[in-house]
């Protein structure tokens, strides 16, 4: 397989007048960087969060309907998610673009601290990543308009992917059944293609109810509620030494009552708990539950939790992880200008770093296994279909996501530069897989053996419907 694979990506990038092809189209993606960036900022600024994206939805559909897409709105049961096809016939590519923001990090687009005025930010990009993914579809589109071609692009508008699972519930209702193989990306502070690990996730809302009382005249007829809560964390960060090493528990109190003088009788924790296999998650995740369990007994208090979400782990195919890697090295990185570059330094100074740009003008070497990230319903999607996916640098070096620098970055012509980076290498790997049927086979024979014969396809958030008001 790996000569195979070897020589499918020589043969990809030895036949000059095919990459005469694909260079045209791209050049198609460049002279409407005005109207992508026009796009990107007006969702930056709307910053709506998950499964409440109903104009950011509303934009990328009509931008991909105007290019002759058919659409199919509320898809999957959530009102902000749709799928939009081009063409016909095999093979089936699959772009995946998402849209949605992080409550509590709004954010201008200045390199120092200041609120924009609202409840949300895209401290993860998500603005640039549903419009460069977009701009690919339309470019492949053309291509296959262009070369009078035989195949269907669709665009996958994936909403609440910051916790909603919002790709989990479009795999279970079978949208990437007919689907090939699924291209994406994601915003981040370099131009990396490397295999980049995700660990699978498991989320949940745990609800306590108490007894109101006065709290200084009358506590013996109260039951806290906050005490639930607090006698469960102080049992999960007791859990903490006695799980492995790669485990992750995240928690916060989202509601703990309203008076110090008032036994509050109701009170929220969120949790999440996450690990680099699905099996490890649900074993925690069990654990967590019990931990709510006897923090309800103990305080007199009644517990019910609520599953938010689930996600499984990513599944890389090597072959197309190292074609997407010679992708983006084709396409490069770009330069600030002096603007830019204050910008950016400024930045890095409130990250307490130097300023290095070796991988935005360049792309990091490709490594087998990068350090793990998050988490991402991505990972479904890779347990569906063969899918495959790369990094931009869309924010100053250094920066994390899911900060303030983040936000700033993106909502600033570094961000959108970064964003045309991520639309080429989409269209550009898009147009090599209609063009050589022979890495479609191949990755389909390696997801095959890595997803293993008697696999079958369990969501982690069980059978609930999606949790549409989650960020309520």
């Amino acid at each position: 397989m790996r000569n195979l694979y070897i020589f499918i990506l020589t043969l990809s990038f030895s036949l000059s007048y095919g990459q005469e092809k694909y260079d045209k189209i791209l050049k198609t993606i460049d002279q409407n960087k005005d109207q992508y960036s026009s796009i990107a900022q007006q969702i930056w600024s709307l910053a709506e969060m998950g499964y409440q994206e109903e104009e950011s939805s509303a934009l990328l559909q009509k931008t991909l309907k105007n290019e002759g897409f058919s659409i199919k709105k509320g898809v999957a049961e959530i009102p902000t998610a749709f799928v939009a096809s081009y063409g016909s016939g095999l093979p089936v590519i699959a772009v995946l673009g998402e849209f949605d923001a992080l409550p509590g990090l709004s954010q201008k687009a200045v390199p120092y601290k200041q609120s924009n005025n609202g409840k949300a930010g895209h401290a993860c990009g998500h603005h640039l990543f549903g419009t460069a993914s977009a701009a690919a579809a339309i470019a492949i589109k053309n291509y296959l308009l262009e070369e009078n071609k035989s195949g269907t692009v669709k665009f996958y508008g994936c909403p609440a992917e910051e916790g909603g699972s919002g790709k989990v519930y479009m795999t279970k209702a079978g949208l990437f059944d007919d689907v090939d193989v699924a291209i994406h990306w994601h915003a981040d502070s370099q131009n990396s293609a490397s295999i980049r690990p995700a660990l699978a996730n498991k989320s949940a809302k745990f609800r306590f109810y108490g007894v109101s009382a006065h709290a200084a005249a009358a506590p013996e007829k109260g039951r806290s509620a906050l005490d639930g809560v607090e006698a469960m964390n102080n049992m999960v960060n007791m859990m903490r030494e006695h799980t492995t090493e790669s485990t992750r528990i995240h928690y916060v109190i989202t509601q703990g009552g309203q008076a110090p003088n008032v036994v509050p009788d109701f009170a929220e924790v969120y949790y999440y708990a996450r690990h680099k296999t699905r099996d490890e998650v649900v074993s925690v995740f069990d654990r967590i539950v019990n931990t709510a369990k006897g923090a309800a007994l103990g305080t007199g208090t009644r517990m019910e939790y609520e599953m938010i979400g689930g996600t499984h782990e990513l599944l890389h195919i090597e072959g197309l992880q190292k074609l997407i890697h010679k992708n983006l090295e084709y396409i490069g990185g770009y330069n600030y200008t002096a603007e830019e570059k204050i910008f950016a330094e400024k930045i890095s100074k409130s990250l307490g770093k130097f300023l290095n740009t070796e991988y935005v003008i360049g792309v990091a070497p490709y490594q087998e296994n990068s350090k793990t990230g998050g988490s991402t319903d991505v990972g479904d999607v890779s347990f569906a279909v063969p899918t495959v996916g790369f990094r931009a640098a869309t924010w100053v070096p250094g920066t994390s996501a899911h900060s303030w620098q983040a936000v700033a970055a993106g909502g600033t012509n570094i961000g959108n530069k970064g964003m045309m980076v991520a639309a080429k290498t989409l269209a550009l790997t898009g147009m090599q897989l209609i063009d050589n049927p022979k890495i479609i086979s191949a990755a389909k024979k390696e997801f095959q053996e890595k997803r293993g014969p008697n696999f079958k396809y369990s969501p982690m958030l069980g059978d609930r419907k999606p949790a549409l008001n989650y960020r309520n």
